[in-house]
């Protein structure tokens, strides 16, 4: 019997019942099958059918289930990551068992160490009741009844005037001096934050300016829109009428004093109302993230320059400040208080006034004379005029501020020239201290004070990618004025032909008799008199108590010094001096070569609107 199929190799396929073999005996049939009489290519299920499990072709792909791979690729991926592994682990190994070699940061400059000390003067100079971390172990809370029991200051409006900063050496609060010292430290806070910061100084240098804008806003009725006073000094210092106690006549400690302390007021004293309302303004900017406390300064800034504006006269004639702080003219601080109220406010109608012609020819802006480009706290016109080619150089506001912007500029640029060793407007000493003041006596705090306005100018200039000015027909780069700058603060630190340091505490060899009553009489739980502490004042021993920070005086035209505390022209600090030094010093702060980030370009304009109105919508597209 016999069933016929399909051939798959074409052609019948017969099957015979009869036959029994297994299919194991037809497996070794096959492999005895000779190969070579297939006469054409078989695919490769047919090859499989044929040929035994030995000989059987290694699969060329991997299943991994989600995804099929070539073989190829399989084995360098895991090899890959393997070697990978292993290479990182190894480096790993290595990392942890090389030992670290820790790169300390590099140690602070003269510049920023001698700036940690100048302001710690300052924690030295205040009066009132003080703060716990203010760091001056002999002073103590002091004159706590200043202003009370007055019934002309009550009558102003005027609780109380605790608080505030002694002038020097003395007990006496001069507000004239005070307010430009504020004015010149918010000034450096707003240019040169991020110095402050990296420092560690930032916090510090705040409390020290609300301090004293604190006190200011008790010396008038700062809740008012409108004065018609304003205190301009706490304490006494004339003694040519006797021997009655006075802050100059006694020698005591601060919180000793139990004589009286008169207030004056003035009701004409424009120059120091503009100059308190610069202050307010300026440190305004600096508080302008505590909106509540800003906006308090701006109204007080307002009311003071308004003041000002009315009641038109110098607040030292007549008074007992004439002998001290002699105020020469209002017009400078007319145009340095409109400035820094436009900056505070963005009101243009400060900037018109600040820009009008006629006041900077009152001002003296046209006619020069021996003392042009000097700041002090006394003239204020070189610092008013930087402070406006700071807005030309970066926001040009065109017309019609212009014409006299671009005046303020180029006087700016003549007296940065007068600044240099290459002119004669200014004679040096052999030891190469510009003498500002034409030597008379206290020459430092007008070198320090242009040390500040060079540097800061310099810094504008790198700011506004201007690589430097002209005097003349000559090109200077800004490494010029920066030049000038640092041999005037190092000649102060002690690289001066005496080798002393002007700043009390810098460096092994300073002043030691300082003209300060808190620093030369000791805490020893016992209270000196009027008189009693005229043995402190008159002792050639060494200050007891190290007035840290303090900027002297300084020499005399031929570098000359005498360390004698009574002798007050060489050794009394200020603070008008000591915020001129504090300023220059963060200036020139940081690294060399750190040109990028020198000042804050920004902050000082958040409060003025853009220069321009904003332009129009286009027009609607035309429809037919």
């Amino acid at each position: 019997m016999s069933m016929y199929g399909r051939d798959p190799w074409g052609g019948p396929l017969e099957i015979h019942a009869t036959d029994s073999a297994t299919d194991d005996d037809r497996s070794r049939n096959l492999q005895d099958f000779d190969r070579a009489a297939i006469s054409r290519p078989l695919d490769e299920t047919q090859q499989s059918w044929l040929l035994g499990p030995h000989e059987q072709k290694k699969k060329k792909y991997v299943d991994l289930g989600c995804i099929i791979v070539s073989r190829k690729v399989f084995v360098w991926t895991v090899g890959t990551i393997l070697a990978a592994g292993f290479l990182a682990g190894f480096i790993t190994l290595i990392v942890k068992t090389v030992p670290r070699h820790h790169h300390r940061a590099p140690p602070p400059d003269n510049y920023t160490m001698a700036l940690h000390k100048a302001l710690m003067f300052f924690n030295a100079q205040r009066s009132g009741k003080l703060p716990k971390h203010n760091n001056v172990s002999w002073r103590g809370n002091s004159c706590l009844n200043d202003g009370k029991g007055d019934n002309s200051v009550a009558s102003a409006g005027i609780k109380d005037l605790v608080g505030g900063y002694y002038d020097a050496g003395d007990a006496i609060k001069f507000n004239f001096p005070a307010s430009f010292a504020m004015t010149m430290l918010s000034w450096s806070v707003i240019e040169y934050s991020a110095k402050y910061e990296a420092a560690g100084e930032l916090n510090h240098v705040k409390e020290i300016i609300k301090w004293g804008t604190d006190y200011f806003l008790k010396c008038f009725n700062s809740t008012a829109d409108q004065i018609n006073t304003l205190v301009s000094q706490v304490g006494v210092g004339d003694t040519s009428k006797g021997s009655d106690a006075n802050d100059h006549y006694c020698w005591m400690r601060p919180e000793d004093i139990d004589y009286d302390r008169p207030v004056a007021q003035c009701g004409s004293c424009s120059d120091l109302s503009a100059e308190m309302a610069a202050a307010l303004a300026s440190a305004s900017i600096v508080f302008k993230d505590d909106k509540a406390y800003s906006q308090k300064l701006v109204h007080g800034a307002k009311t003071l320059f308004r003041f000002s504006r009315e009641q038109r006269g110098r607040y030292s004639v007549g008074a007992d400040a004439e002998k001290f702080y002699n105020s020469t003219g209002y017009w400078d601080e007319f145009v340095w208080g409109a400035s820094w109220l436009y900056y505070a406010t963005g009101n243009s109608s400060y900037l018109q006034l600040a820009t009008t012609p006629g006041l900077a020819k009152h001002a003296g802006a046209f006619w020069g004379g021996p003392d042009y480009g000097v700041l002090s706290w006394d003239n204020k016109l070189a610092g008013a005029q930087v402070l406006l080619t700071r807005l030309r150089l970066f926001l040009s506001p065109g017309y019609p501020y212009e014409e006299i912007l671009h005046t303020f500029h180029n006087q700016t640029d003549i007296f940065m020239c007068s600044f240099l060793p290459f002119f004669t407007s200014f004679n040096r000493t052999r030891g190469g201290l510009i003498q500002l003041n034409h030597g008379r006596p206290q020459p430092l705090q007008y070198a320090a004070n242009a040390a500040f306005l060079a540097t800061l100018y310099s810094d504008y200039l790198a700011a506004a990618d201007t690589p430097g000015w002209k005097c003349g027909p000559n090109f200077y780069t800004t490494d010029v004025l920066r030049q000038f700058a640092e041999t005037q603060i190092d000649y102060i630190l002690g690289k001066n032909p005496r080798k002393m340091s002007y700043v009390v505490g810098f460096g092994n060899h300073y002043p030691k008799h300082v003209h300060h009553r808190g620093a030369s009489i000791p805490k020893n739980k016992i209270k000196y008199n009027c008189k009693g502490g005229w043995k402190w004042r008159d002792t050639s021993k060494p200050n007891p108590n190290t007035l840290v920070g303090a900027m002297v005086a300084g020499p005399d035209r031929f570098d000359g010094f005498h360390d004698i505390r009574t002798n007050y022209n060489y050794t009394e600090p200020t603070l008008a001096g000591n915020a001129g030094l504090v300023a220059a010093l963060v200036a020139l702060s940081g690294e060399k070569g750190e040109r990028s980030a020198r000042i804050d370009k920004n902050t000082i304009f958040s409060a003025v609107p853009p220069m321009f109105p904003t332009p129009p919508p286009p027009p609607a597209p035309w429809k037919p």
